[in-house]
């Protein structure tokens, strides 16, 4: 049977991307590619590169009060935002650049169109043509999703707001989950009024409770008012703004409304079904532990499956696809101890199980130690930082590691490889600490809090 491509890949995110470029730049794979927006997917044009670039630019009046209370002559103005947002756009086109021309080095031929899957082994690119492929790779991401209820259609997502023309007075961000709990800080540090509501009991439901109960601790002392049980049922144009009803009969206008309420995958009329791909809950792609689905020749990584939602876990997926089917290397990619930050003000990061989640498996030991960071107490701020750990009391494995603080996400890399190696307290204990940190505390808590 005669192919144009040895692989087929549907969508331009990171897991596509490093798929394509390793079988064929490595492996010497005939590689076509389609891309119906821009390069470089979720993450790099509306995802985590932009949004930890606003992180950085929100922390800034912070760092600067900082600076004043340790003596600098330092003035505040206000944030130029259309000049902050032009360079933004100038940074994702030059990633965007970066990604294309990885691409053409390696060798794979780009399709900037949407394309969408026929049958096993053809493609229908939006201009017409059809192509054929001995594989396929569905790499298309997800999308931000908002339910259905009167005034839905004046609601923003995560993907406007880099596109604001200017920062509104004030906003509210529905949703409880990373991403909403991300841009309440960056917008209030940017200097907007945040209201946040949150249906269930509280914020970052996925995440340890006690790491989780100090961020939304320091969210409210940001100003920040976070409500949680809150609900809303209706959302409508009044004045510049928009009123905002709940179903505990609350009401109030807003500048903006910002809906975070989860993502879905870019199924939707992909034609997976009609090709013998059975979709899952919410439209998610099923695959197998080697990206397979149950059409041998169509395979999917990323955000479209129903395995972890993460930029680095969409990588490995991608690397590890090609390795196997076009290299000599057949790996299955590695979801255990999967490391991940949330950038919050400060920022909470974690790897392995939550405290409840290691309690149900068994007997553990809880260490924690809670204090104010020398840097902040010495401006007389009040935040303070947590470091975490859970331990199996049977094999003194650490289980989890969750910390909250200023650079969290730097300090949990270098966690993950340790847990990941397989270190035990007695590991973290032989460890000398390295002072004045805040990182010292993983490697000085001597007793449990509590332990179940």
């Amino acid at each position: 049977m005669d192919f144009d491509y040895d692989l087929f890949v549907i969508g331009g995110g990171s897991g596509g991307v490093r798929a394509a470029r390793i079988a064929a730049g490595e492996h010497g794979a005939r590689v076509g590619l389609a891309e119906e927006y821009r390069m470089g997917g979720t993450c790099v044009i509306r995802g985590c590169v932009p949004k930890k670039l606003m992180v950085f630019a929100s922390s800034f009046p912070t760092a600067m009060a900082d600076a004043q209370a340790y003596g600098w002559q330092v003035t505040v103005g206000a944030l130029d935002w259309s000049a902050f947002r032009a360079k933004l756009d100038t940074e994702l086109d030059r990633l965007e650049k970066a990604y294309r021309g990885g691409l053409s080095s390696a060798g794979v031929t780009v399709h900037d169109c949407r394309a969408t899957v026929v049958d096993a082994h053809t493609v229908h690119l939006a201009g017409g043509n059809t192509v054929r492929a001995k594989h396929i790779l569905v790499a298309v991401g997800g999308r931000p999703f908002v339910p259905e209820f009167p005034g839905a259609e004046h609601v923003l997502t995560s993907n406007d707001i880099f596109k604001l023309e200017a920062l509104p007075e004030s906003v509210l961000i529905v949703g409880g989950g990373y991403i909403a709990c991300e841009f309440a800080c960056i917008l209030a540090g940017l200097g907007v009024k945040v209201t946040q509501f949150q249906r269930s009991a509280r914020i970052l439901k996925e995440f340890d409770a006690e790491a989780v109960d100090l961020v939304a601790e320091d969210m409210k002392a940001q100003g920040i008012e976070l409500h949680c049980g809150v609900v809303v049922t209706a959302v409508e144009p009044e004045g510049d703004g928009f009123r905002v009803t709940c179903m505990d009969g609350r009401s109030d206008v807003f500048s903006k409304v910002i809906y975070a309420t989860g993502r879905v995958p870019n199924t939707d009329g992909l034609g997976l079904e009609a090709a013998g791909v059975a979709l899952g809950k919410g439209g998610k792609v099923p695959v197998d532990g080697w990206s397979q689905t149950a059409v041998p020749s169509i395979y999917a990584v990323g955000d479209v499956t129903d395995r972890i939602q993460l930029t680095p876990v969409a990588i490995r997926e991608g690397h590890a696809f090609a390795d196997t089917v076009f290299g000599s290397d057949p790996r299955q990619p590695d979801h255990d101890l999967v490391a991940s930050a949330v950038f919050t003000t400060p920022e909470l990061a974690t790897v392995g199980l939550t405290e409840d989640a290691a309690r149900a498996q068994g007997p553990i030991e809880v260490y924690v130690s809670t204090f104010k960071p020398m840097r902040s107490a010495f401006a007389g701020r009040a935040d303070r930082v947590l470091m975490k750990l859970v331990v199996c009391k049977e094999t003194r494995r650490v289980l989890g590691c969750h910390i909250v603080a200023p650079e969290a996400g730097e300090m949990i890399q270098m966690v993950g490889i340790a847990m990941k190696m397989g270190a035990t307290k007695e590991d973290f204990d032989r460890t000398c600490a390295v002072h004045p940190t805040m990182a010292e505390e993983l490697v000085t808590m001597r007793k449990p809090v509590r332990t179940a």
